[in-house]
């Protein structure tokens, strides 16, 4: 019986933790079983440090998960980020033995290997390598070079950079959760995945994605990821100067700024009063809801203008490099009220707020449209187009338990289904970036767990 594709995705946030666990149904949409959310504890600006904490908030998140849908979680594919993240555009190339054959997958994966080979900074290690355009004897712009006849191979890549230490902290809490790591992905290529159409990454688009900690940063333009970028500000920030500015406690920061925030501060009267409760019996605190938004408008603006310089960077002033559809807002700090028009009013762009809906079954829980959960609903996409089984039925174990097979059989039905798939690989579908990300990650996750039980 062909058992169908349960993909769970894990967002370790700053300010959130989601496991969210989806499959495909017969229309091609997403339709999502259970989802759970805890507070992060232990995170830091995308970074792990609390160990013990961020384990405890996983397990919190992955148990409502597994009450909601009644799946046994056994994998999960998890999103980075963090300010250690950075990206280079490098090119290489390879010479071939015979220009007289046509081009394979193996001359690839020597190019690959050839660009892992890059010096890095001490205790960095290359996460993504992802490939933007092929040359072959001097043709430029060819997106698909197997099968073809040349001399010189010749890449353009995107290389996405991190902290190793980090990336194994944030595998070390998975694998203490109880939980076994598929994938890795970069968090804003996920929330790309989950808001973007293609139209929009052809004409050239930048996302932004504004989380608790981090803005994460993703520019496409032809179709293919042109630059990446994680700035350490995000709405824990926002929060953080409305606690100080108005003398008041987290929690009440919070809640103002979510209900009667704004990042434009033209927008309130001076009269427009809000009365926050004292604590412990203390006289109620009035706040100037145009005080407010000029506290929230500063940093808004300060994250922007960051964001803004990464766009430069790129260079979309280019005629070439243009961002034809502009820029894409989500994440939670993209519910802000104004957001939109202050964005627009720094960069002189369209700007529109990006929904994870789009992919969503029809009849999906109306908060799972919300622009915070475009992550997690990316990293589910990501899962699924790995064809992992990364959750049970809990009614379909409760059968399996009573059945004792002897190991040898379970081995040899392993080795059937390997070489099953290993003769279906091949498939026309599969793209080379596709093909490249694949067999990189799979190495790339066999090197973190490696890593992992050897430091048992």
């Amino acid at each position: 019986m062909n058992k169908e594709t349960i993909a769970v995705g894990l967002d370790i946030g700053t300010t959130k933790i989601v496991a969210m666990i989806g499959k495909k149904n017969e229309y091609g949409k997403l339709e999502i079983l259970g989802v759970g959310k805890s507070k992060s504890l232990g995170v830091h600006r995308g970074v792990v440090n609390n160990i013990t904490q961020t384990i405890q908030s996983i397990q919190q998140a992955i148990m409502e998960a597994e009450n909601d849908s009644d799946y046994k979680i056994n994998d999960v594919v998890v999103g980075i980020a963090g300010q250690h993240i950075r990206s280079i555009q490098h090119s290489d190339y390879v010479s071939r033995p015979n220009a007289e054959e046509v081009i394979s997958e193996l001359d690839i994966d020597t190019l690959i290997n050839q660009v892992h080979k890059l010096a890095m900074l001490p205790g960095e290690e290359i996460i993504h390598v992802l490939p933007q355009e092929f040359k072959i004897d001097g043709q430029a712009e060819i997106k698909e070079p197997i099968g073809m006849y040349g001399g010189r191979l010749e890449a353009s890549f995107h290389v996405v950079v991190g902290q190793a230490a980090s990336i194994r902290n944030l595998g070390r809490c998975v694998k203490s959760a109880g939980l076994e790591l598929s994938g890795l992905t970069l968090e804003p290529l996920a929330s790309a995945d989950a808001v973007l159409s293609q139209e929009e990454k052809e004409a050239g688009v930048a996302l932004i994605d504004i989380g608790g900690g981090t803005t994460d940063l993703a520019i496409f333009k032809d179709g293919i990821i042109r630059h990446t970028a994680v700035i350490p500000f995000g709405g824990n920030v926002i929060t953080e100067d409305i606690k100080e500015g108005c003398s008041i406690i987290e929690k009440q920061a919070e809640l103002l700024k979510m209900r009667f925030g704004s990042a434009w501060p033209g927008e309130n009267k001076d009269n427009e009063i809000v009365s926050i409760p004292g604590l412990r019996g203390r006289e109620p605190k009035e706040i100037s809801l145009k005080n407010l938004s000029k506290i929230i408008h500063a940093r808004v603006v300060e994250i922007i203008e960051q964001v803004y310089a990464e766009i430069k960077i790129y260079g979309h002033e280019d005629p070439k490099r243009k961002l034809i559809a502009g820029i894409v807002l989500t994440g939670g700090g993209s519910q802000l009220k104004h957001i939109k028009q202050l964005v627009e009013y720094i960069t002189g762009m369209d700007t529109r707020i990006g929904f994870p809906n789009e992919h969503l079954a029809g009849d999906s829980n109306e908060e799972l449209s919300s622009p915070m959960y475009a992550t997690a609903v990316g990293l589910v996409m990501n899962s699924i187009r790995n064809n992992t089984r990364s959750a049970t039925p809990i009614v379909e174990m409760k059968k399996e338990v009573p059945v004792q097979l002897p190991v040898v059989e379970i081995e040899d039905s392993f080795e059937e289904v390997d070489s099953k798939t290993e003769r279906n690989e091949p498939k026309v579908t599969q793209s080379t970036e596709e093909k490249i990300k694949k067999s990189f990650f799979d190495k790339y996750i066999e090197k973190i767990k490696e890593f992992l039980d050897n430091a048992e």
